[in-house]
């Protein structure tokens, strides 16, 4: 999405990019805790999240995997059709692992809330 898109409907911006990057180091610095020795997988929504997941795993200090999923609700719209699709799945096994889902934005959760249903059944 071009920045001209959307220039009319902002009104102004919520986060500065310091602030996010300041966050994604908070965040990253809690996972290095919680999941110190144990087995994770990173999985990144594409596309949308992978400049997220990137500044995200750089920020890092424990070994992680990454993979992504691709999904959508959308489809070639701007409204949800309210049935979520995989369009690229994962290529790592989940098998006794630690999974943790990056996202870039979250609206009304159906994708998310589709997509932990659909990890946890693997």
């Amino acid at each position: 999405m071009r920045v001209e898109d959307v220039d009319g409907e902002l009104e102004g911006v919520l986060i500065t990019a310091d602030e996010l990057h300041t966050r994604l180091a908070q965040m990253a610095h809690q996972v290095d805790v919680d999941y110190a020795d144990k087995d994770l997988l990173i999985v990144g929504v594409l596309k949308g999240a992978v400049m997220v997941v990137a500044d995200f795993v750089r920020a890092l200090s424990i070994p992680v995997e990454m993979d992504w999923m691709a999904v959508s609700s959308y489809g070639s719209s701007t409204k949800s059709s309210g049935v979520v699709r995989i369009l690229k799945d994962l290529d790592a096994d989940l098998g006794g692992r630690h999974v943790l889902i990056v996202e870039d934005i979250l609206d009304s959760g159906l994708t998310l809330s589709w997509l932990l249903r659909n990890l946890r059944s693997r």
